[in-house]
């Protein structure tokens, strides 16, 4: 079995319970006339970032120091600094502002309590002084060198936690979805679910609902992270042959203002969802899921990725 292999080579470590429930929402997909809607619910183990921490953190010594960025309502920089506190490690932070809401407020104030060092920058432009202040201050924090995570942990190798995050739908669902609906922020869990899709050789369309600026949410980025993280496996050994053609994306766009913006589909999205008992965050969850709301949207059997968990 493909997963089993890819984690006797990479061996990660343990961070969350898997596989995370598929949940069937009938009474929702009427509401959006869906023929059926089926929820992945990556928040019920933390929100879909834990997936990339169990491949970032294998193999890193005791009391370890990561570095990495984000905004002030970063789900990302909230679970480093959480998962790498549990595990005994230190995290320093460089956050940049966003708009402030119920999530993202909560999120920043439980960053600050879980990171060993947060650094907060005026303005996106003050990011990478932020970050360096934020590197030198790891450098204080441990006597290795500090480990390096990428905004969003949008690196190869915590895009192939994604992979086996969509290898559970062969063992969940069938046949197979028409489409997965997925939030696009840095890219990463929409190129290890386009990865797996090809690999099953599924027919099923991922739809990758664009929530972050362009220039870091966008298809070839997303498509460059798969084909690397595809590389990344075959390297170990494992037979993962996959054509670069059959890995596809579709980037639909639904930013609105800016990032953390909340907008008006999001925002009757989230409504709706609420009515069912589904809570959306809106800098994510609302805006991807609000593509179900479109008119032009004709589809039936639909796989919402559920990737955030409320502090």
């Amino acid at each position: 079995m493909l997963a089993t292999k890819i984690r006797a080579a990479f061996a990660p470590c343990s961070l969350g319970a898997w596989p995370t429930p598929l949940e069937e929402q009938p009474s929702l997909a009427r509401a959006l006339g869906l023929g059926t809607l089926w929820l992945k619910r990556e928040d019920r183990a933390g929100g879909n970032k834990v997936r990339g921490l169990e491949f970032l953190f294998a193999g890193v010594p005791p009391q370890s120091v990561f570095v990495t960025v984000g905004a002030t309502g970063s789900s990302h920089c909230l679970t480093t600094a959480r998962c790498a506190r549990a595990r005994g490690h230190h995290t320093a932070v460089a956050l940049f502002p966003q708009p402030e809401t119920e999530a993202s407020g909560r999120i920043a104030r439980a960053t600050a309590e879980a990171a060993t060092v947060v650094i907060r920058a005026r303005s996106l432009i003050g990011l990478p002084w932020a970050a360096l202040r934020a590197w030198r201050a790891a450098q204080r924090l441990g006597s290795g060198t500090p480990h390096w995570i990428p905004g969003g942990g949008a690196d190869p190798r915590a895009v192939i936690g994604h992979v086996l995050a969509a290898l559970e739908l062969e063992t969940q669902l069938a046949p197979a979805p028409d489409v997965i609906v997925v939030p696009l922020g840095t890219g990463g869990t929409a190129a290890g679910i386009a990865l797996a899709i090809a690999w099953l050789g599924w027919s099923t369309e991922v739809i990758a609902v664009r929530v972050a600026p362009w220039f870091v949410a966008n298809r070839w980025r997303t498509l460059r992270l798969a084909r690397k993280t595809a590389a990344l496996i075959r390297q170990t050994g494992i037979e993962f042959n996959v054509p670069r053609s059959a890995i596809r994306v579709r980037v639909v766009d639904a930013m609105g203002k800016g990032y953390g913006h909340p907008t008006r589909e999001g925002e009757r999205a989230r409504a709706l969802a609420a009515e069912y008992a589904v809570r959306l965050d809106p800098t994510y969850g609302a805006k991807a899921f609000g593509f179900l709301q479109r008119a032009d949207v004709k589809v039936q059997r639909v796989v919402f990725w559920h990737t955030f968990a409320w502090p």
